[in-house]
């Protein structure tokens, strides 16, 4: 008879089993012993019902699988299947055996010891002169390295390597699942709440990275995730977008509404406290909390993507109250991020466009001698008209936008100052710029500064920077690093608004300051309220003893300047002398004072 194997016709007379005494069959069977490949020669034992029962096996079978011929011959092949292998391989192999088909299939096989290992097999039948199969020839090979980089790639693609939780793509695929269950459960859209979807953000994560290293970020991304497993069921999914950021799915949620909602709140409150108990990273103790937006699954139709949107805004909510906190989304929320959105697009659109100009206050000093002006933003927009920055600000600092407008105001600022140093009264004239916290803490800052002093030629003596006091609640290394670069190039630098935010007085003999500014709150009543009064005297007897300057601001009448004065401010800025002004009516206003107002 002919058999066909790895592509090679062989030729040998076959009288099962084996017969040591014939030639033909013993060079065939030494022809297989060195194969590297698994050789298992069946025979059939019955015909109606195919039985078969093993006959040879090559010695790269009795190496692979611990078993020896005496441990095979005469039983069923089927002792290497063990429990728990594939039916659907299984049945398939069965179906080709009653049709005397040859057959390709990949299967799970145990070793003597129990070792699992995963086979590439091809069974081919042997048949006698009547066609008929008489035994079955079965190749393997072990492909077990094989399955278990595709299951390593097959993991890979659907789990964050780091904490092994699953990833966005996985997330997705089983919030699709069970949104499409909900709706299942009676054929229509389901008529109560089903899940809730949660998204939680580390608080203050980035500075962990900047500040003991991305390992150390690393390692408490995966307590993180440990600590997030045990905060919900086996049925819930704990996955990670990336980054810091992580999502908490709850399924099967009760029918009542707020049983479901009461149910997520008092999970997503046991995964605050969980995530806010001391972590040991490497022997670093490190406190951190998250802040979590929380959305329910309702009867309405709802993407996947909005779902996410409504727990980002809700969390980035817990975040705008203090962040150590719990949201739920509102259905108003999504209403202000598409107004900030809209917003957003125009303050782009607004700034391509040149809708943007300067407003200057003056600042005046002793019998309303005109020492400068403060630079202010203003916005005119092409059907709102002018628009104030209390309006803008804000979403330009939430967007970064704020950078762009920064840089523009402070160039515009220096051309200005330029133009004056070619008059004589007016080349004494200080402009005060005011910056943001995000622009200050740009990497980039204090060059971006110095470079846009340069370009204009100006004097850097002639250009004030006013500093939010928020500035000083952290990272006050840097912060007093990059004032002491720009004080030594000459640039005037200003507390704005003092009093009123987190300056610590104990940090300002550290500061190279020029000036603190004295808020409007505390002139406004400085005539009618005690408080105001003491408060705006200490503010001047603190900057004298430290040797700096004082600007009061929001002065409108002659008696808070008087008052102001006896207490020992003399430089001012307010409506008693001058609201705002675009620079073409400010210069009407400077051409009205007298030259010794003007003067320097």
């Amino acid at each position: 008879m002919q058999i066909s194997l790895f592509g090679r016709h062989f030729f040998c007379s076959w009288s099962p089993p084996i017969d040591t005494g014939n030639q033909p069959l013993q060079v065939f069977q030494a022809g297989l012993d060195k194969l590297h490949d698994l050789v298992v020669i069946t025979e059939v034992v019955t015909a109606d019902t195919p039985k078969h029962r093993i006959v040879y096996v090559n010695e790269a079978f009795e190496k692979h699988t611990g078993y020896s011929r005496r441990d095979v011959i005469g039983r069923s092949p089927g002792l290497l299947q063990g429990q728990g292998s594939q039916r659907t391989e299984l049945s398939r192999i069965s179906t080709a055996l009653r049709e005397s088909k040859p057959v390709h299939a990949e299967l799970i096989n145990y070793k003597k010891d129990g070792t699992l290992f995963w086979i590439e097999l091809d069974i081919t039948p042997i048949k006698d002169a009547q066609d008929v199969a008489t035994h079955w020839v079965s190749v393997a090979r072990d492909i077990t390295l094989r399955k278990s980089t595709e299951d390593k790639i097959v993991h890979l693609a659907f789990h964050d390597p780091l904490t092994q939780l699953p990833n966005r793509q996985t997330l997705m695929d089983r919030l699709e699942r069970a949104l499409t269950q909900s709706k299942a459960r009676t054929g229509r859209e389901p008529a109560s709440i089903y899940g809730a979807l949660m998204f939680i953000d580390l608080d203050n994560f980035k500075a962990l990275n900047d500040t003991l290293g991305h390992a150390t970020g690393d390692l408490l991304l995966r307590k993180v995730a440990l600590r997030l497993g045990t905060c919900v069921r086996s049925s819930d999914t704990v996955a990670r977008l990336g980054g810091d950021e992580f999502v908490v799915m709850l399924e099967s949620l009760p029918n009542d509404v707020l049983e479901a909602s009461d149910y997520s709140r008092d999970v997503a409150q046991r995964i605050l406290l969980a995530l806010s108990v001391p972590y040991d990273l490497a022997g670093v103790e490190h406190e951190s909390t998250s802040s979590i937006g929380v959305t329910m699954f309702s009867k309405r139709k709802q993407n996947l993507g909005d779902l996410l949107k409504q727990a980002d805004l809700a969390m980035y909510q817990a975040k705008a109250s203090g962040r150590n906190a719990v949201c739920v989304f509102h259905p108003s929320m999504q209403a202000v991020a598409m107004a900030n959105a809209a917003l957003n697009l125009e303050l782009r659109q607004s700034l391509r466009q040149g809708d943007f100009v300067l407003y200057y206050q003056p600042q005046v000093g002793r019998e309303g001698r005109m020492l400068g002006a403060e630079a202010l933003i203003r916005w005119e927009h092409p059907t709102r008209g002018l628009v104030y920055p209390d309006e803008f600000i804000a979403q330009a600092e939430e967007s970064g936008l704020i950078l762009q407008l920064g840089q523009w105001v402070l160039e515009t600022a220096c051309a200005q100052l330029a133009l004056w140093a070619l008059r004589a009264e007016t080349r004494h004239l200080r402009v005060a710029v005011n910056v943001s916290v995000r622009q200050f803490k740009h990497p980039e800052f204090v060059e971006l500064v110095l470079l846009t002093i340069k370009n204009a030629g100006v004097d850097a003596n002639l250009l004030g920077l006013e500093l939010t006091e928020s500035l000083l609640a952290k990272g006050m290394e840097v912060t007093i690093a990059k004032m002491g670069m720009l004080h030594d190039a000459g640039v005037t630098l200003s507390i704005d608004d003092f009093g009123i935010g987190y300056s610590a007085l104990s940090n300002l003999k550290y500061l190279p300051l020029n000036q603190l500014k004295i808020d409007r709150a505390f002139v406004k009543d400085i005539l009618s309220d005690p408080n105001d009064a003491a408060i705006a005297r200490t503010i001047i007897g603190l900057a004298q003893s430290l040797g700096l300057g004082v600007v009061a601001e929001g002065v409108e009448t002659v008696a808070q300047r008087d008052m102001l004065s006896r207490f020992g401010c003399h430089s001012y800025q307010g409506h008693l002398f001058c609201r705002a002004l675009p620079i073409d009516e400010l210069e009407v206003f400077m051409k009205q004072l007298a030259p010794a107002a003007l003067a320097a």
